[in-house]
């Protein structure tokens, strides 16, 4: 009686609750998901009832599959074009951006760190509102499409490659630097022959995480799509969820999903292997990872 007494009143003694609970969010948050990708297998046309297993509405199906499919495909290409696009925008700038915010001594630097991370804290309903009417009111020789969808992904991506990079930064400290400029090296070579390679890894983890972001985006690539021909993944299974006859959509919806967990697995695996080799600190791509799965 006493020991359940004991347990009743400090039922967090021990983490027995924490792997109950770690089991049933797991099982509550990825079941749904395993459903979804098993009847993009299915070989019948039911998105609700097990017909076999099938790569028909990937490829097969003569004019339904995600291959077959105009508008099917044009989405997964929308989305493949946007991701690599806003890769090669964003991280350069990013990156560019941490270097000068963390090496930033004096005034206005603590407010200029702040305000980089506005896209990260502001809802995205928020910005993608504003990026339309910004477009639409104020810069409107910047057409609703590709080009928007591209300059708002880029606008939300910057802040996370900020904050890998700056992780990066900030563990490997200034001495790296000064020790290659008191041996004679002007600023710029000991930033590209020193520092640059110091920042490879978290680099290189921003570009897979900003694909992975920029993927799976839905609201600002909604708030800033032309027609259906701009429509990315997202836009597309939220446009047909209801009504889609097939299971083709839920192949595209896998398709999304394979690429977005790949790009994260392989920042996570890359940033975990420079840890082991160099003993350096964590880049933050590891709590960026966490956030988006």
């Amino acid at each position: 009686m006493r020991r359940f007494v004991d347990w009743w009143r400090n039922p967090w003694g021990k983490p027995r609750f924490l792997a109950v609970f770690t089991f049933l969010y797991l099982i509550w948050s990825i079941i749904p998901i395993l459903i979804a990708v098993r009847f993009s297998f299915n070989d019948g046309r039911s998105r609700s009832t097990g017909q076999g297993w099938s790569t028909r509405w990937y490829w097969d199906e003569p004019e339904l599959s995600v291959k077959n499919d105009p508008s099917l495909r044009e989405a997964l290409f929308q989305s493949l074009e946007l991701a690599s696009l806003t890769m090669l925008i964003a991280v350069p700038i990013g990156v560019a951006l941490a270097i000068s915010l963390t090496r930033w001594r004096g005034r206005g630097s603590g407010t200029a760190r702040f305000v980089s991370l506005f896209p990260i804290v502001t809802p995205e309903l928020v910005m993608g509102t504003a990026l339309f009417l910004t477009f639409v009111h104020l810069f409107q020789f910047v057409e609703l499409g590709t080009v928007a969808q591209l300059l708002g992904h880029v606008t939300f991506s910057i802040s996370f490659v900020v904050i890998i990079v700056r992780g990066r930064l900030l563990s490997i400290g200034p001495e790296y630097e000064e020790a290659a400029t008191d041996l004679g090296a002007p600023p710029m070579k000991a930033l590209r022959l020193v520092l640059l390679p110091l920042l490879l890894p978290a680099v290189v983890a921003s570009f897979l995480i900003v694909f992975a972001i920029s993927i799976d985006d839905f609201v600002i690539s909604q708030f800033l799509s032309a027609d259906s021909s701009t429509e990315t993944i997202p836009v597309k299974i939220y446009s047909n969820a209801r009504g889609a006859p097939t299971p083709a959509l839920n192949a595209l919806a896998s398709v999304m999903l394979f690429f977005s967990l790949l790009a994260i697995t392989l920042a996570i695996v890359l940033q975990r292997a420079v840890q082991r080799s160099r003993g350096g600190g964590k880049t933050g791509v590891e709590d960026m990872a966490e956030m988006r799965l």
